[in-house]
């Protein structure tokens, strides 16, 4: 989770910095757009100056796919947990027949309860990286002001991760005896 928080805080700058220069480009292309009636032709250095500015914008969406890459691993991790999981339950049914064991696997959780939350926490990650591969595919192309503020705010917020998967997470992470009570 912290490294994910970490990926997330990264990606929001990242964000915020494409919003940055393709609103400051979309000046840009204005005043190109309208030139002074003295001056009929582009100059050179317009000209260079916009090239620049589609390196550096090329340069922080590579950025940005690096920092979403990274989080395509963080939900594969927990999609081969949830596989693992899942085979612990079948071992545990199979055993012990379809109510499990009687003594709880850690604190105080049946396996089935950790099956249910990993799935919860699971499909949570994965809703929450789609959207954060579209704002990727999107961001560096919207000229819309406003609809680069949603994104900036999708990608803070996280709307896919409420508070209540958080803190099934961290019950989670107490009944394994990873967190400290």
């Amino acid at each position: 989770m912290i490294k994910w928080d970490k990926l997330n805080d990264e990606g929001f700058n990242l964000v915020a910095t494409i919003t940055n220069m393709r609103h400051s480009q979309g000046d840009l292309l204005v005043l190109d757009a309208c030139p002074p009636p003295s001056q009929s032709t582009w100059s050179p250095s317009a000209v260079m100056q916009q090239t620049d500015g589609a390196a550096e914008l090329q340069d922080e969406c590579l950025k940005l796919q690096d920092v979403v890459d990274r989080m395509v691993v963080v939900v594969k991790k927990m999609e081969h947990l949830m596989e693992l999981q899942r085979g612990v339950l079948e071992l545990e049914e199979f055993q012990f027949g379809p109510e499990g064991r009687r003594v709880p696997l850690c604190l105080s959780w049946k396996t089935r309860e950790f099956e249910e939350t990993s799935g919860v926490l699971l499909a949570a990650f994965s809703q929450e990286l789609k959207l954060k591969r579209m704002i990727l595919q999107e961001v560096a192309h919207t000229t819309n002001s406003d609809l680069s503020k949603v994104y900036l705010s999708c990608w803070l917020h996280q709307p896919f991760i409420p508070a209540a998967t958080r803190l099934g997470l961290e019950a989670l992470l107490l009944e394994t005896g990873h967190r400290p009570l």
